[in-house]
């Protein structure tokens, strides 16, 4: 993926060259690796001698010794070995679930013919990819997806995506990431009603796992976009001896109407629960954010703690809360753990005082991919961190080529074609997407394509329109959906400032004052919406 931009006019123009898929170094930050290589450097001597600095140049720093090496090389071994172990650790100890949602009726149209998760993100990545990436990234190589609708897209980006890396790679041997489709069985007649409900209806899997080792299951949602390291979770977790930690974001006043809160004691234990609380309700959440490490400044400004819809459970008070106290509960958020504080089970907040965003609306959607083109401070969310990568399917695409055209603050993804004369400003492009000659793309979410078509496959179609946008098309404040046929002097700008309209016969819909096209549409050269 290619984001381009300047420091001076934030505009780069393009004559003729392609953009390398392999530029994932762009942005980041390289920290020396820490291990025996970094001990050898330490007790060799310059080229120019035990003194000597670069280019046999003199220093005034002093040769360290072997027996100095030695020590700090064995702190750093101490410290790999304390690392390996919490991963370790993870890996025999932490079940993932994620809940992959329901229908996904905040996000339709792009879930008409794709389950939540498989949502494509970023240009070259899906919903999915974020938890599932964390959990890697975590020490956490045995995951399960939750889901019920359109999960055939879903599945094979699971199966390809992520198994060679948990099974072999950092994150260790053994390892599994799996998606686990809504059923109905003698015992279980019904589909998921709920969160809770459906991993109840798993927790035959689930307790089969507790055999190998699993003492904890990681609840995890499927549409957050987020950077977060579950080890510390769970430690404090594991510390606190909770039945159930949940994580917390701190919120003003503003924000915190939209959201579930809590109340907490100064231990951080929970007590309280209250959603969506508007007026003297909210005010009466109010608590001391300082007890989860806020400094006072920020947590004057934050005085109020909302959940993520992330939890650690212990697997025993999973299994009672599900099968014994609460077996007709569908819900982990409003009635199962405000159920388990009732009965007097342990409940403890986790802060996490970073980027985290609920992406399950489209406006919500729209607006966190073009964030991505930020750049600077105002970039909240990266894809470049080599240290904790995103980590998504290969599918080994050629760079992506631009002649001749104009690109601006914009996240441009693999295998991509942009034509003479065309200007893309403050958009997303997503994989293999074909854009034409002279076409003017602005504040845009474009998905891209999942194959390239030949002339022969195109020449089935009436009027043999390919994939992509033809010549002269002017598209602002849209997503367009992947395999999107999009004729000629086209123009998508929502001319008329509609903000809901239900137009699937013609290939789009309006929501928030946002125009979606759907996937696999055809728009007709010369359409105006």
């Amino acid at each position: 993926m290619v984001t381009t931009s300047t420091t001076t006019s934030r505009r780069f123009v393009v004559r003729g060259t392609s953009s390398s898929s392999s530029g994932r170094t762009l942005g980041m930050t390289h920290r020396r690796p820490v291990g025996r290589s970094q001990v050898f450097c330490r007790a060799q001597a310059g080229p120019g001698g035990e003194n000597s600095g670069r280019r046999g140049q003199p220093t005034a720093r002093k040769a360290v010794s072997v027996e100095e090496s030695f020590g700090a090389y064995a702190g750093d071994v101490m410290e790999d070995s304390a690392l390996m172990m919490n991963k370790t650790d993870m890996q025999k100890t932490v079940l993932g679930v994620i809940l992959g949602g329901g229908a996904g009726t905040r996000l339709y149209p792009l879930t008409k013919k794709r389950a939540k998760p498989a949502v494509p993100l970023g240009a070259n990545y899906r919903l999915i990819d974020i938890p599932v990436s964390n959990c890697i990234n975590s020490g956490i190589n045995k995951m399960y997806c939750l889901t019920q609708f359109n999960s055939a897209s879903l599945n094979r980006h699971m199966s390809q995506a992520y198994n060679s890396i948990v099974g072999g790679g950092p994150a260790g041997r053994g390892g599994f990431v799996e998606v686990l489709a809504a059923q109905q069985s003698p015992t279980n007649p019904e589909w998921f009603q709920g969160t809770a409900d459906a991993v109840r209806q798993y927790l035959w899997l689930f307790q089969a796992a507790e055999r190998d080792g699993i003492e904890n299951y990681l609840i995890l949602s499927g549409d957050h976009l987020y950077r977060m390291d579950y080890s510390d979770f769970v430690e404090k977790h594991v510390q606190s001896g909770a039945d159930i930690t949940v994580s917390a974001l701190p919120c003003d006043e503003k924000r915190a109407s939209a959201f579930g809160l809590m109340k907490i004691e100064d231990t951080g234990r929970i007590f309280e629960f209250s959603e969506k609380p508007e007026g003297d309700a909210l005010r009466q959440m109010r608590v001391d954010t300082t007890v989860l490490g806020l400094d006072e400044q920020r947590a004057e400004e934050m005085p109020y703690i909302a959940s993520m819809g992330i939890y650690v459970f212990k697997t025993s008070a999973m299994i009672e809360l599900l099968t014994k106290h609460f077996p007709e509960a569908n819900d982990f958020g409003s009635e199962v753990i405000p159920g388990a504080n009732s009965i007097g089970m342990k409940i403890q907040a986790f802060l996490f005082d970073g980027y985290w965003e609920d992406i399950g609306t489209i406006e919500a959607f729209y607006k966190s991919n073009l964030a991505l083109c930020e750049s600077g401070d105002k970039l909240k969310f990266s894809f470049y961190d080599h240290e904790f990568p995103i980590y998504t399917m290969s599918r080994f695409l050629p760079p992506s080529k631009m002649i001749d055209c104009e690109i601006e603050s914009s996240v441009i993804g693999d295998g991509c074609v942009i034509r003479h004369g065309s200007k893309v400003k403050n958009s997303v492009v997503g994989l293999r997407s074909l854009i034409g000659s002279n076409c003017v793309i602005e504040d845009a979410l474009i998905m891209g394509s999942d194959y390239y078509e030949t002339m022969e496959e195109c020449e089935l179609l009436p009027g043999c329109m390919p994939i992509g946008l033809g010549n002269g098309t002017v598209v602002k404040k849209c997503i367009i959906d992947k395999n999107a046929r999009i004729g000629h002097n086209c123009q998508i700008i929502n001319k008329d400032n509609v903000q809901e309209a239900m137009c699937e016969e013609e290939g789009y819909i309006i929501k928030d004052g946002i125009v979606v096209i759907i996937k696999d549409s055809i728009i007709p050269d010369g359409t105006i919406i």
